[in-house]
């Protein structure tokens, strides 16, 4: 009686037990800053398992059929700052992201019902549509794979590739009127840092290519944190960009100097690299 008992016991601890097994299709959210936000795309990976894909009628996203871009519930993009996608303006939110995919193009669907599963989808909650391209890969990739690529300070790309097919989508956004208006906002405070010295200079440099407005910020950067190599780095640019090798020089040794004594190779590189190019 005991061990019937017993038995008993461990068919119901079994049963009772939470049993837990991988999904067919992986859920895979990738979150990438971009501009003044970020980008975060939610997405099920299937695999081809051997079946078809992008043929007509195939087992696997059909040619010329509205698919999920994934699976399981449709695929979900969320953005925290405005942005373009294909030149449509997209505000903040969330949004599914839903293709036709065919032979020589894709047709993009960016979808307001972010909330849909995969398999109803309603073609008067959509924001807008365009068309990529389509490139073909020399290897068949196995699962469904989505990638935020080339990420610059306005303008990135999120690549789609499945089989032998890949998309690119462009995504853009303006956040350099915000930038200048956000510098020059703290440059007209009372106590300014040595980092809002750096960044202003900085973006002269790389944003407006005024090297004469950098150069004054940057001297004052390094007035007020005279051991910050990266700030004599900064400097040495903008004094080549402005054709004083002299300068650049002496500054890109003072980050030498600092540099090595901070055992930061990387930047010891940086310099003689700039040295290199006088």
């Amino acid at each position: 009686m005991k061990k019937i008992l017993l038995l008993a016991a461990m068919y119901t601890t079994i049963a009772n037990a939470q049993v837990r097994m991988p999904a067919p299709s992986s859920t895979q959210t990738i979150t990438q800053d971009f501009g003044l936000g970020k980008i975060e795309l939610t997405y099920s990976r299937p695999n081809i398992k051997g079946r078809t894909v992008f043929k007509e009628n195939s087992e696997l996203a059909p040619l010329g059929k509205v698919w999920r871009t994934g699976a399981n519930a449709s695929t979900k993009i969320k953005f925290t700052d405005p942005v373009s996608i294909a030149d449509h303006a997209v505000d903040t939110g969330s949004y599914a992201l839903w293709t036709i995919p065919g032979k020589k193009e894709w047709t993009i669907i960016i979808n307001k019902d972010s909330k849909n599963w995969g398999t109803n989808y309603v073609e008067t909650d959509d924001l807008f549509r365009f068309t990529v391209a389509v490139d073909n890969m020399k290897e068949v990739l196995e699962t469904l794979t989505m990638q935020i690529t080339d990420v610059k300070p306005e303008s990135c790309t999120l690549v789609i590739m499945w089989a032998n097919a890949m998309v690119r989508i462009p995504i853009t956004t303006n956040i350099k009127d915000r930038v200048k208006a956000s510098i020059e906002q703290a440059l007209g405070g009372d106590k300014i840092s040595a980092t809002t010295y750096y960044l202003a200079a900085n973006y002269y440099f790389e944003w407006e290519k005024d090297y004469n407005k950098a150069l004054p910020n940057i001297n004052k950067a390094v007035e007020a944190n005279p051991k910050n190599f990266a700030a004599y780095l900064l400097k040495a640019k903008i004094e080549k960009a402005l054709g004083d090798k002299v300068s650049a020089k002496g500054d890109a040794e003072k980050v030498v100097e600092l540099a090595t004594a901070a055992k930061n190779d990387d930047y010891v590189r940086a310099a003689k690299e700039v040295l290199k190019s006088l």
